[in-house]
């Protein structure tokens, strides 16, 4: 089971009082148990620009995947028996390529990338990995898991379709024991994302799916760790 870090010396306002801000506010540090108080309270941290304070969001429209309701073309679903799925064998060599130098919206910066390097050897952070019938790692995810929340940050491919394959897999692995109430939260909704069933919801109910998926246990996959 993932081990639980000491508290945060950091304390986040409600995002309640937001408004139509994405933006909630800016510094504190990204210590693991920073980082968990913030997922745990609807935030996520996301530069944008080098050499600022750290900025943290909770966006009034909340980008999340209904797990019921993915999207899987007849393409995809051809795809999808190409690669194999499995679960943090490779989780630095994912983050890096997610962090690739010159990726169109790149924003991992080193001190992100460190951060849940941190997270995932507490067994926080996990990365989903479609690989080739030869072994190669043709795309994935990272993001973090929390009880019923995934929290999916980034993802890449190096074959076609092998990041949505990713996604496959991870919606299987969240659904495998049956339960629908898990939280796949994307942070934003993007054309790309909407096109595999993605939906904006207000923030407020996206702070009441999150209470919930928080009482709910880890997946099997993700409990192992540790």
């Amino acid at each position: 089971m993932p081990i639980e870090p000491p508290p945060s010396r950091w304390e986040f306002p409600p995002v309640e009082r937001a408004g139509s801000d994405d933006l909630v506010g800016q510094g504190a540090d990204l210590e693991p148990a920073t980082l968990l108080a913030a997922y745990r309270h609807g935030i996520f941290p996301m530069p944008v620009r080098r050499r600022q304070p750290m900025l943290w969001w909770s966006p009034a429209q909340r980008g999340v995947l209904p797990l019921t309701e993915l999207k899987v073309s007849r393409s995809l679903r051809q795809s999808c028996r190409k690669f194999e799925i499995r679960v943090d064998t490779m989780f630095g060599e994912v983050i890096r390529s997610c962090a690739a130098p010159g990726r169109e919206g790149g924003w991992i910066s080193p001190e992100i990338l460190a951060a849940y390097e941190r997270l995932h050897e507490l067994g926080w952070a996990h990365s989903v990995e479609a690989w080739t019938p030869d072994g190669r790692l043709g795309g994935g995810l990272y993001g973090l898991a929390v009880g019923g929340l995934f929290a999916g940050e980034s993802m890449f491919f190096r074959e076609r379709d092998a990041s949505k394959v990713a996604l496959v897999g991870l919606v299987d692995l969240l659904l495998e024991d049956g339960e629908t109430n898990r939280l796949l939260d994307l942070q934003w909704k993007t054309p790309h994302l909407a096109s595999l069933g993605a939906t904006a919801v207000e923030r407020t109910e996206y702070l009441d799916l999150l209470g919930k998926a928080l009482t709910l246990p880890l997946p099997a996959a993700f409990a192992g760790r540790s």
